[in-house]
């Protein structure tokens, strides 16, 4: 008998809501206490569960998944992946890194790039930052007018939604952390030499940045959480909770297809093979 499951709706956003994401907690003392002793356990369990829910999505080949990592620096993007993919066959999965558009990318529309890396049926796909960037970016560091990344929420809604009405399953998740965690993790980053490479300078100049991006980041996830391509706001401090939560919302998702193996296209039963 497993393991019982989170109950992570309490992290997904209902649409129409307005979020202040002061109001949501970035740890979850109730539940992520209970949990830190036997969290690689359960994460091992759920690890095998999304390995098996990945099979039996590149075997059927009728659905697609987007999975969409956002959030400030040191969040734990990266960790995520590390963490909640690590038992899925790689021929079926492909973790996407959106940078800064190169030449050709900055000529055309800001979603020309991502919609050539979504999902083909029977694939996961995860974007480790992504179209999201395009309302952060811009807005924070003024580099467009307001009228043009305001207009974009609604560019993001109607290219999600038309996903999902060609069978991709999306689902968002914003990594919360505080401020103080931040801070903390800055500093081993520092201090630390097998994560100083993680270190850029830049991050310093972004973090003096917080509350415009708590703002900006409050808006996004207001405009574009939807039934078909809903955000997840997970608390991020605790890592270990953190990846349960991730892991839960999509085996809860992939199981809610009713997925099974495709049946063989002959009579397998009458089939030897020779010497």
């Amino acid at each position: 008998m497993g393991t019982p499951r989170l109950d992570v709706e309490r992290y997904r956003v209902p649409a129409g809501t307005v979020v202040d994401l002061a109001n949501w907690p970035t740890s979850d003392h109730e539940h992520s206490g209970s949990h830190k002793n036997d969290a690689t356990r359960q994460l091992a369990e759920l690890n095998e569960k999304l390995a098996d829910l990945q099979n039996l999505l590149a075997a059927g080949r009728q659905h697609k998944v987007l999975v969409v990592l956002q959030g400030m620096d040191t969040s734990g993007k990266d960790s995520t992946i590390k963490h909640v993919f690590r038992t899925i066959n790689p021929l079926g999965v492909t973790a996407i890194n959106f940078k800064r558009p190169n030449d050709a990318e900055a000529a055309h529309d800001y979603l020309w790039r991502v919609h050539q890396r979504v999902p083909e049926a029977g694939r996961l796909t995860i974007f480790n930052r992504s179209h999201y960037e395009d309302v952060l970016v811009p807005r924070v560091h003024r580099l467009v007018p307001e009228e043009v990344w305001r207009r974009r929420y609604g560019h993001i809604a109607d290219f999600e939604r038309m996903l999902a009405d060609e069978g991709t399953i999306i689902r968002k998740f914003f990594l919360h952390i505080s401020r103080q965690e931040q801070r903390r993790r800055l500093e081993e980053r520092l201090r630390n030499p097998r994560k100083q490479w993680k270190f850029q300078h830049g991050d310093l100049e972004e973090r003096k940045l917080w509350d415009d991006y708590q703002l900006a980041y409050a808006e996004a996830i207001s405009r574009t959480s939807t039934e078909q391509a809903p955000w997840y706001i997970v608390p991020a401090d605790h890592k270990p909770y953190r990846n349960l939560v991730v892991s839960t919302v999509l085996i809860e998702a992939l199981e809610s297809l009713g997925m099974s193996y495709p049946r063989p296209a002959g009579d397998l039963d009458s089939i030897t093979v020779e010497d």
